[in-house]
């Protein structure tokens, strides 16, 4: 009973089989269900998909009895079934023999059958294919009766055409080749022209119409692998009678790359061209250097070796008629080594500077660049640790505040130049002063709110970038008021060539879905981190700690992954802004939640402290706290770490477990810290615009600072643990 799901099938392929004509007719069954024939060919199959385990090589023309067997005794232990068939379709083989024979350890015959077939001399291919593998095949080869075939073929050759009364071919000649073998069969016929032309596959007679005299040699070889001794038919093929006495045209031309000399590098080709409208081009020679033999052009030439070379050339027609020698002359160079040295990169600072060094309104960056190898293939430069833009004009930092400017060059070979830096302030000041923009924004897309655009963020000619001009992040008191402000920015922008038709559309088209100034909007503010999960993606966890979602919208740190880190927004840089957002003291027991937000500190990557980069927002940056430990560290919550500490004062300490509604506005260097809505401190970080990285040391020591940075919030440890939600930031 367990074999009848196997014999079922075996029965339902086998009759569709039939049905598409694909087995053989000839008698197969269960074996002895016929006498056996004159000679018994058997194939046997086992668990193995890659080759059978025996397998005939050999037979004799004439009636045979194929036998294929697929059973556990021949090693299927398995079940699979196997389906042996003669190839029919390929005619380098013999196809009379249709056999396709399904055979299945389960089935009524135990997996072995047997079908009367008549082989003829030649080559069979068979194939065994298995469900779900590769197809696994091989040759038998049948001689005649008495032995092996050692026979090679005969072959002949007739060669036909118009003929003048000398015998020879008038415009062309046609040569027939023909072969035959009567034991295994003729397998291939080649033909090659001249003494030492290259064998090629004879297909179809032979059209020779070049004027002279030919030799055509040929040879068959038989299905048993015999190849006849070589023949040969000379002739001579002359020209039909003409009145042309004018020449071919010739033309040379010369390709290849080229150095900037002109010079070609490892390798010139050189092409032959010629034409005649009288009786036809017959031949065509070039000849290399002064003295070089003439050869037969059959291809364009190549040049390899290094040095002045020249190509002469010239061609007939059929009328006799030879083109006048004419030459191309060129020089093949060797490649340049390989370049593997970087660009030589500099950058020099220019500006009005005051008494304490600072550059007064804006300070003017120049960045050179040379390779004497490849050459320069582009120049980049960060601002403030933000990401490397092409240098194609001096960059003017305008913005107060310190500031540090990395850029690097890379060559045509790909070899990129390790990043310099120059670092400087800006400080306010008489002159061209800085400019006006409605709010700060240095991304590289223009962004609407929340809908990224893909439209560069260019600089505009009043010094603003686009999306500083949108004003996406101001209070709008409807989407009408918000729409009109965009169009009248997009015109103004369109006129001054800075965006396209295409642009305009697709800026105009995110302001409409990013829904600014409709009722129920956030005003002003923009979502860092809303409780979703395509929210955290955004962010980048550095160093040790880590977070996780929570239910609640809510992200919580980790109790088992240990060590202090940071999680940043890398998106984009914030100079004045107002940020609010919730956190809450989860941490176990007794215990209270160690936590606080990093403001303004670099990029932590490309960066001196790269290897520590939870230490680059700590010494860089500024960490407002979040303790509300009554003992341990004196810095609690609202303390500006290592510059302003305050005590457990302000809106009070709210229970473990409540959510803390936290503000911290920064407007140049004043910083206003608020819990619950009340101001639990002010700080101004005097003269906090100047530093220069890098330094050790304890953070704060010195007040140095950066005026525009990136967003962190801190994981402390597994048993601070700490939870925040609804980030949120406005510019200002």
């Amino acid at each position: 009973m367990r074999h009848r799901p196997l014999r079922l099938y075996t029965a339902l392929l086998g009759a569709l089989l039939l049905m598409l004509g694909l087995t053989s007719t000839a008698a197969y069954g269960r074996d002895g269900d016929r006498a056996a024939a004159a000679q018994t060919l058997t194939w046997t199959a086992s668990s193995r998909t890659d080759q059978y385990a025996s397998f005939p090589k050999t037979a004799v023309a004439g009636a045979a009895t194929l036998v294929f067997e697929n059973s556990t005794a021949t090693g299927n232990d398995i079940g699979m079934p196997h389906t042996l068939t003669f190839d029919v379709s390929d005619p380098e083989y013999n196809h009379d023999v249709p056999v396709n024979i399904l055979a299945n350890p389960g089935d009524d015959s135990g997996g072995k059958h047997t079908v009367e077939v008549t082989l003829t001399p030649g080559r069979y291919r068979y194939f065994c294919s298995i469900p779900g593998h590769s197809q696994m095949q091989g040759i038998l080869t049948v001689t005649e009766p008495g032995g092996e075939d050692t026979t090679a073929p005969t072959a002949s050759a007739k060669v036909e055409g118009q003929q003048n009364a000398d015998g020879a071919y008038v415009g062309s000649a046609k040569v027939t080749v023909s072969a035959s073998d009567d034991a295994s069969g003729v397998k291939s016929v080649e033909y090659a022209a001249g003494a030492d032309g290259p064998w090629q596959a004879y297909t179809a007679p032979v059209v020779v119409d070049r004027v002279g005299s030919h030799t055509l040699r040929y040879r068959a070889t038989d299905q048993a692998g015999n190849v006849a001794a070589e023949k040969s038919v000379t002739f001579s093929v002359v020209a039909p009678p003409t009145d042309d006495t004018t020449a071919p045209e010739t033309s040379a031309t010369v390709s290849g790359e080229k150095d900037a000399d002109g010079n070609y590098l490892t390798m010139a080709t050189v092409t032959v061209t010629a034409s005649d409208t009288g009786s036809g081009v017959n031949t065509i020679e070039y000849a290399l250097g002064a003295d070089g033999a003439w050869q037969a052009y059959t291809a364009p030439v190549m040049v390899h070796a290094v040095g002045s070379h020249t190509v002469r050339y010239r061609a007939t027609d059929k009328a006799g008629n030879a083109a006048a020698e004419k030459s191309v002359a060129f020089e093949v160079v060797a490649p340049p080594a390989e370049d593997t040295t970087a660009p030589e990169t500099s950058a020099t600072l220019s500006g009005t500077r005051n008494s304490n060094g600072a550059y007064v309104t804006s300070a003017k960056v120049t960045v050179n660049a040379s390779d004497s190898a490849s050459g320069v293939a582009r120049v980049e430069y960060s601002l403030d640790g933000g990401p490397y833009l092409a240098y194609s004009a001096p960059v003017v930092v305008d913005r107060l505040g310190f500031h540090t400017v990395a850029y690097r060059a890379t060559d045509k070979a790909g070899n990129t130049s390790a990043a310099k830096s120059v670092t400087f302030t800006v400080a306010q000041g008489g002159g061209v002063p800085a400019p006006n923009c409605p709010e700060y924004d240095e991304r590289l897309t223009v962004i609407v709110g929340t809908v990224d655009t893909g439209v560069p963020n260019r600089l505009t000619r009043g010094r603003c970038t686009i999306n500083e001009l949108i004003e996406d992040e101001k209070d709008w008191s409807s989407q009408a008021l918000f729409l009109k402000h965009v169009d009248g920015v997009l015109d103004r922008l369109l006129a001054d060539g800075v965006i396209d038709q295409r642009e305009f559309k697709k800026i105009t088209k995110a302001a409409k879905q990013s829904k600014i100034g409709k009722p129920g909007q956030t005003q002003g503010y923009r979502d860092l981190f809303d409780g979703t999960q395509a929210s955290l993606a955004k962010w980048e966890q550095v160093g040790g700690g880590q977070f996780a979602l929570t239910g609640d919208g809510a992200i919580t740190s980790s109790t088992t992954v240990p060590g202090m880190g940071m999680l940043w927004f890398p998106e984009r840089k914030y100079g004045d802004f107002s940020l609010k957002l919730r956190f809450r003291d989860d941490a176990p027991g007794t215990g209270n939640a160690n936590g606080g937000v990093f403001v303004r500190f670099p990029n932590v990557h490309n960066h001196p402290e790269e290897s520590r980069p939870e230490w680059v927002a700590i010494n860089y940056g500024h960490e407002i706290q979040i303790l509300d430990s009554p003992t341990g560290d004196m810095y609690k919550t609202g303390s500006v770490y290592g510059f302003d500490r305050v005590g457990l004062g302000g809106a009070g300490v709210t229970p473990k477990g409540t959510w803390n509604d936290y503000e911290i506005r920064a407007e140049g260097q004043h910083f206003t810290i608020l819990r619950d809505g009340v101001v639990i401190n002010e700080f101004d970080n005097v003269g906090g615009q100047v530093f220069t990285p890098p330094r050790e040391g304890d953070p704060g020591t010195d007040g140095r600072r950066y005026a525009t940075g990136y967003i962190g919030l801190q994981v402390h440890s597994t048993s601070d643990v700490i939870s925040y939600r609804d980030v949120r930031i406005k510019e200002l």
